[in-house]
């Protein structure tokens, strides 16, 4: 009997504690589910004002500090996140909040040390608007009960756009959630929602503006280049930025790069940058007219030519047209700066090294149309032979195996086994060239694209014997 009294007496003490050290946070708690901030359909952002009293303890300026300081205050003080822990007072005298409205939430201890500083306690009001809720919580508080464990709570942006992807349930308070994700993301100035897949041959979706400006020309930075384009009519996806640097990684300075499906260059502009030179194409025109502007603006054009043509057709071509048209050499590296300063000071002559001989072979394919790449494939069947070359002899710029370039494609598959997707993407890729894979051919998962839907990056290098096969020779 006495030791159930005594645990009860415990759990009501530590009610008491908690209840104490929570403080006005508390009240800081917006009701979920309950439609809170609906008024006719639209965003009332009045319904998310509240105004707390919190007492303050009132001290010259100087003994602010010992108050914030004190071991023996620091369960008292105010602990709100965006709250100032100091206000000024009237007459220049300093108000320490502290986290409770009631004087007897205050221990004995807290007391006695606040009168020896002979601080005085005093209400003051804080005032808690729509700017301090978060996103989730204001979207919590809007929607019905039903739809809060689901609710949006992120989003990818592109420069200045925020981006969703809204289920069917949300559409019904589409407009209200671009207007919160609007003013919570101080970088976004235009909100926007997915409305429908990716299903054409330019990889562009529709999409309904939900709040701010109708701008949809965005400039993006990644991987030290600044990219520009309309977002509605071109292909990018920031969260592949990982995987442009990883791909990147892997070219030399050295190297030519064949880019099948540019884009607006998140591949060929930062590998010219690096000193790569680029064959850059894009079937859509709109891609094509922001490849353009982009290497203009990244300052590459001597590096980068640009193409608008089908890919299948981009890759019969690109070896005749390095070889006909050789590209830049490497470019020279910058002089160090103590170079610079002795060439003017006339300490050192000044005698740029000579440049390096112009590039004709070509060292990667970069194929990023994960849905459909695979079947461009079949383009690299005799791409090296007479039949395709005319009377160009290829043989000598690509002798041997090592020589080929290393064929860099991306794809889907629905195996979410790595062993099993390794066995599907190599046989689709194997039946497309005609030829087994050699042992030069890696496959790196780049990402999980839905539910039963992988996209891989399968990177080979192109077998000699596919390149040269004749129609005589080819299966």
């Amino acid at each position: 009997m006495l030791s159930r009294l005594w645990q009860t007496r415990r759990l009501i003490k530590t009610s008491v504690y908690n209840n104490m050290s929570e403080g006005i946070i508390k009240q800081l708690v917006l009701p979920k589910g309950r439609g809170l901030g609906l008024k006719d359909g639209k965003l009332d952002k009045d319904a998310f004002r509240k105004v707390i009293p919190v007492l303050a303890a009132k001290v010259p300026p100087e003994k602010a500090g010992v108050l914030l300081k004190s071991p023996i205050m620091r369960r008292s003080l105010i602990d709100v996140p965006k709250t100032k822990s100091v206000m000024r007072g009237p007459n220049e005298e300093r108000l320490v909040l502290l986290k409770y409205s009631d004087q007897a939430d205050l221990t004995p201890e807290v007391l006695d040390f606040l009168k020896a500083q002979s601080a005085e306690l005093v209400t003051h009001t804080i005032t808690f608007d729509y700017n301090y809720w978060t996103a989730d919580d204001i979207l919590h508080a809007i929607l019905p009960e039903e739809l809060v464990a689901g609710a949006p709570s992120g989003f990818a942006t592109v420069g200045h756009i925020a981006h969703l992807n809204l289920r069917p349930e949300y559409l019904p308070y589409k407009y209200i959630i671009g207007q919160v994700v609007l003013d919570k993301s101080p970088t976004s100035k235009t909100v926007v929602n997915k409305v429908d897949n990716i299903d054409n041959q330019f990889r562009v979706f529709r999409m309904e503006l939900l709040a701010g400006e109708p701008d949809f020309v965005v400039t993006q930075s990644e991987n030290g280049c600044k990219f520009t384009f309309d977002f509605r009519e071109v292909y990018w996806n920031s969260r592949l930025h990982t995987e442009h640097e990883r791909l990147i990684a892997k070219f030399s300075r050295e190297d030519v790069v064949a880019d099948v499906f540019a884009g607006v260059g998140p591949f060929a502009i930062p590998a010219a940058k690096k000193g790569c030179a680029v064959l850059a194409n894009d079937l859509n025109p709109s891609s094509y007219k922001y490849l353009k502007v982009n290497i203009t603006e990244n300052r590459v054009d001597p590096l980068v030519r640009p193409y608008c043509e089908d890919g299948r057709a981009f890759i019969r071509h690109a070896f005749n047209r390095v070889y006909d048209d050789p590209l830049p050499p490497v470019p020279q590296p910058k002089p160090r700066k103590a170079d610079v300063k002795a060439q003017r000071a006339g300490l050192r002559p000044h005698s740029p090294p000579p440049a390096g001989p112009r590039r004709q072979r070509i060292s990667h394919f970069a194929m990023n149309l994960p849905d459909t790449a695979i079947l461009f494939l079949d383009a690299f069947r005799g791409v090296l032979s007479p039949e395709n070359a005319g009377e160009r002899d290829l043989s000598g710029l690509y002798p041997d195996e090592a020589s080929m370039p290393m064929v860099h494609c991306y794809c889907f598959t629905r195996e979410l086994e790595p062993e099993k997707a390794e066995v599907d993407i190599r046989k689709r890729v194997e039946e497309k060239i005609g030829h087994a894979l050699g042992e030069e051919s890696t496959l790196h998962w780049v990402r999980s694209v839905a539910p039963g839907k992988e996209m891989y990056c399968v990177s080979f290098r192109l077998p000699r014997a596919v390149a040269f096969a004749t129609s005589e020779t080819q299966p």
